[in-house]
């Protein structure tokens, strides 16, 4: 039977390393077992990498009991109440240093700096959580989305956690100590929010009812809600780019609302002449796999879109080979390129004023959202003014359709 479960531990570990995580599954005979840093026996204080035997059969069924025992395992770090009787002879289990010492997850993808004294409880939390986070099923369909997202979205938030943690276990008091560092109505703090949610879900903490609330401050800030381009400012700032495949990346982005890598991520050919005019950014994005159709319509022939679904580099010359690069990296060409030109916006300000464009032509936020490739519930919290701006418009409307039919009648 571990013939067959060889492999199964194999994509296991290379998922748990590729998310840094410390710690292995681990088949030694026909047994299942746990190999990683731990702590000393002898109370030094270190960590050194040892093993734990499960008395599990090397099955499917005992791989998924391991799995489970390796998150008791974190948990047990995570809130400071490791003993070592629990693995030990008492429940039929042994533990054992590895000869050698040789840590498991020499290579650290998480980012996240060496437990040293303080802290040195949460770090295994935190790598497990990274282990977890990479090998979700929907994130391993789309590995260079799952490291942008992991480097931009959590890893940040996840440092300040660790920073602030000193001796403290990873509880509910630290994580809105943490939240509440970030100020309040601020982009980091929202997203600080949905990073620690995360975390706690795994971690099984039950987090307040008003989290939501206390995380809030995402979408526009005030200064760029007042100050979003109009149509005729994004048209007319075209002549202060003089180079043709960033006047052509340019209007790719105010036409279809795309994010920053998202314009070298994009099939192009229903632009050519005769095409469908939707564009099909690539499921190595961001977000995966979502079509895109124009508004302004009329925007494809004035920024000459169609020359992009004829010429092959057409657009400007990107590394995009994600074996080198990561989609931030891309991006950030592009708004550096913004600022190079001088213009008086950001790559964001296109695609924020695409979507309120969508919202006044009456579009469905559930088909606005799939076409930025976000949820609706984001969608309408970014968007929020312009949605309740048009709905109370529609209900306005209706009533005062309402009124002049029912005086006609009489």
């Amino acid at each position: 039977m571990s013939a067959s479960i060889e492999p199964l531990i194999r994509e296991q570990n290379a998922l748990l390393a590729a998310g840094g995580l410390s710690l292995r599954l681990e088949l030694r005979g026909q047994r299942l077992g746990l190999r990683g840093p731990l702590p000393c026996r002898r109370g030094s204080g270190r960590h050194p990498v040892q093993r734990i035997s499960l008395g599990l059969p090397a099955d499917e069924s005992g791989l998924r009991q391991a799995q489970q025992q390796l998150r008791k395992l974190v948990q047990q770090l995570q809130q400071q109440r490791f003993q070592w009787s629990e693995w030990g002879q008492s429940n039929g289990l042994a533990a054992a240093p590895v000869v050698g010492g040789g840590s498991p997850a020499a290579p650290r993808a998480t980012g996240l700096s060496e437990p040293v004294g303080a802290g040195a409880f949460v770090q295994p939390v935190l790598d497990a959580f990274a282990g977890s986070f990479h090998a979700e099923a929907r994130r391993r369909r789309n590995r260079a989305g799952t490291h942008t997202t992991w480097r931009s979205a959590y890893l940040p938030y996840l440092r300040r956690l660790e920073a602030q943690a000193g001796e403290r276990p990873l509880d509910l008091n630290l994580l809105l100590q943490v939240l509440e560092s970030y100020g309040s109505a601020s982009r980091s703090r929202q997203q600080c929010g949905i990073a620690l949610a995360a975390l706690a879900r795994f971690l099984g903490l039950e987090l307040p009812a008003d989290w939501s609330q206390r995380a809030g401050g995402y979408g526009l800030h005030r200064a760029q809600f007042r100050q979003l381009p109009s149509d005729a400012l994004i048209l007319g700032l075209l002549e202060r780019i003089p180079n043709p495949q960033w006047r052509l990346a340019y209007g790719l982005m105010a036409t279809y609302g795309l994010r920053n890598h998202e314009l070298f991520f994009c099939d192009c050919s229903a632009l050519a002449p005769g095409g469908d005019r939707v564009l099909r950014v690539l499921p190595t994005s961001k977000t995966g796999e979502h079509q895109v159709w124009p508004f302004q319509p009329a925007w494809v022939e004035h920024f000459d879109l169609p020359r992009l679904g004829m010429e092959a580099g057409a657009l400007p010359p990107v590394c995009t080979d994600l074996a080198r690069t990561t989609l931030q990296q891309v991006g950030r060409r592009v708004a550096e390129q913004f600022r190079r030109y001088g213009l008086p916006i950001t790559p964001y300000d296109l695609r924020h004023a695409w979507a309120v464009r969508t919202i006044h032509i009456g579009l469905p936020d559930t088909v606005a959202a799939r076409m930025m490739g976000h949820s609706v519930a984001i969608h309408t919290r970014t968007y929020h003014h312009w949605i309740t701006r048009r709905d109370q418009q529609q209900a306005v409307d209706a009533a005062l359709s309402r009124q002049r039919q029912s005086a006609a009648n009489d």
